[in-house]
C-alpha cells in the first residue's frame, strides 16, 4: 500500500484530517515519509540547501558561538551540545572541524528520526553509543562510590532518534527545524477561526483518490493557539495563517531538556502581518529537485513541506516554556557578530599567498567569500531569523 492509499484510507475511516497529520505522514512516514525516500539537504542529487551544505564556513562561525556561550556559563565539562534535526551531520561535521576551545568539553548529540539520515551520519562522523557521549565515567577512591565524569575527554559525538531524557548545560541547536514540524492551518471569518483540513475527493480518478481542503469551525483550544500566532493582530477575514502547535510541544520539551544554557533557533520567520499578507502561497511552501515543488496536497513523499515560523507564537511559545528571548537578528547580522567578515579577510590573504601554487589551502581560501555571500544574501539564507532563547532564572 502507498503512502497516498494510507493517508486516503485513514481520511476514510477519520473524516477530515488535520493539515498537520496529513504533512507529519508525507515527511516523516517511515517507509515512503520524504525525510526517508528523497534526497533533502545537500547538494547533488538533493532537494534544498541549508547553510551547513553552503560550504565550512557557517560550522565554523557556530563553533565560534558555541565558544561564546561555553565560556559564558563558566566554561562547564561536560559542555552538552544538541543538535536537533541534525540531518547527515554536516553542520556537526564542520563544528569539530574547526577545533573549537571548547572541545575537550564536548559532548556533541546529533538528534535526527530519519533511519536513513543517521546511517548517513557515519559516513562523516565517528559516532560513540549514547552512554559515552554522556561520560566517559570513572570511579571515585572508593569503587562503591558514584562514577564521575572524567574531564577533557572530549570532543565525543553520537547519535540518538529523539530528545535525551535527561538534564543538561549547554546548548540545543535547531537550523531549520522548525519549519519542518508539522502545523495546523487555519482561515479567519466572522471574528473566529476555521480550520483548514484534508480530505478525500473519491471522484478524482488518481491513486488513492485525490486531497482536497476542507474547512470546518476550529476547535476552541485551536482558536485559542491562533490567537497566540496573530499576537493582537486584526487579521482581514479570509486570510490565513500557520498554528505550529508542534513547534510549542518541542519548546516544552527542550525547556525539559536544558537545565542551564542556551537554545540556538535558525529558521525562516515572519511576524503575523507578513504572514497575513503574504498568504498562505509564499509562507508553506514545497521544494523539490532544488526548486519549488506543487502543491503540498501532491506528490506526497517526493517533495519537502517547509512553513514559516510565526514569530508572535514562537515569542509566546517560549516564555509559557520558561525561556527569554535573548537574541532576534537576521542571519546576515548574526554571523557579521560572530567575525565573517574577518574569516572572509583572512580567506583572501591565504588566496593571495598561495593562489600560484593552488592548493587546497588557496582554494577554500577563495571560496570564503562565495560561501559568505550566499550565507549573508538579504534575499535568501541571509534572511532567515537567528533566535536565541536563555532559560529564566528562579
Amino acid at each position: 500500500m502507498t503512502l497516498v492509499e494510507r493517508i486516503a484510507g485513514r481520511i476514510r475511516r477519520e473524516g477530515p484530517i488535520s493539515f498537520a497529520d496529513f504533512q507529519a505522514m508525507a515527511l516523516y512516514d517511515e517507509v515512503d515519509g520524504f525525510f526517508a525516500s528523497s534526497g533533502g539537504a545537500g547538494r547533488m542529487g538533493a532537494d534544498f540547501v541549508t547553510s551547513p551544505e553552503v560550504g565550512t564556513l557557517f560550522g565554523a562561525l557556530v563553533a565560534r558561538h558555541l565558544d561564546e556561550v561555553w565560556r559564558r556559563l563558566g566554561s562547564p565539562d561536560p559542555f552538552m551540545v544538541i543538535e536537533a534535526g541534525a540531518g547527515r551531520g554536516r553542520l556537526a561535521t564542520d563544528v569539530l572541524r574547526a577545533d573549537p576551545e571548547c572541545a575537550p568539553a564536548l559532548r556533541y548529540v546529533l538528534v535526527e528520526r530519519s533511519a536513513r539520515l543517521r546511517a548517513a551520519q557515519r559516513e562523516h562522523l565517528p559516532l560513540e553509543p549514547i552512554d559515552e557521549a554522556l561520560g566517559p565515567f570513572a570511579h571515585r577512591s572508593d569503587p562503591d562510590e558514584p562514577l564521575e565524569v572524567v574531564p577533557h575527554a572530549g570532543p565525543i559525538v553520537s547519535g540518538l532518534d529523539d530528545l535525551p531524557a535527561m538534564s543538561i548545560e549547554g546548548v540545543v541547536i535547531a537550523n531549520e527545524l522548525l519549519d519542518n514540524l508539522p502545523v495546523h492551518l487555519v482561515e479567519r471569518s466572522d471574528g473566529g477561526w476555521l480550520e483548514v483540513r484534508v480530505g478525500v475527493d473519491d471522484d478524482q480518478p488518481s491513486e488513492g483518490g485525490r486531497f482536497v481542503e476542507v474547512v470546518v469551525p476550529a476547535p476552541a483550544e485551536l482558536a485559542s493557539e491562533a490567537d497566540h500566532v496573530a499576537g493582537g493582530l486584526d487579521v482581514p477575514d479570509g486570510r490565513r495563517l500557520p498554528v505550529p502547535i508542534a513547534a510549542r510541544e518541542w519548546l516544552e520539551r527542550v525547556a525539559m531538556l536544558l537545565n542551564r544554557g542556551e537554545v540556538l533557533l535558525v529558521d525562516y520567520m515572519d511576524e503575523a502581518r507578513g504572514l497575513a499578507d503574504r498568504g498562505q502561497s509564499a509562507w508553506l511552501r514545497t521544494y523539490a529537485g532544488h526548486g519549488r515543488g506543487a502543491t503540498p496536497l501532491v506528490a506526497l513523499g517526493r517533495q519537502d513541506i517547509t512553513c514559516d515560523v510565526s514569530l508572535e507564537h514562537l515569542r509566546w511559545a517560549a516564555g509559557r516554556a520558561g525561556f527569554t528571548v535573548a537574541g532576534e537578528v537576521a542571519q546576515a547580522d548574526w554571523l557579521r557578530g560572530l567575525g565573517i567578515d574577518e574569516l572572509v579577510a583572512a580567506g583572501d590573504e591565504i588566496w593571495r599567498e598561495r593562489a600560484h601554487l593552488g592548493d587546497l589551502a588557496a582554494i577554500a581560501g577563495r571560496s570564503r567569500g562565495v560561501e559568505a555571500a550566499a550565507l549573508i544574501d538579504p534575499t535568501g539564507l541571509g534572511a532567515h531569523r537567528v533566535v536565541t532563547l536563555k532559560r529564566r532564572i528562579a
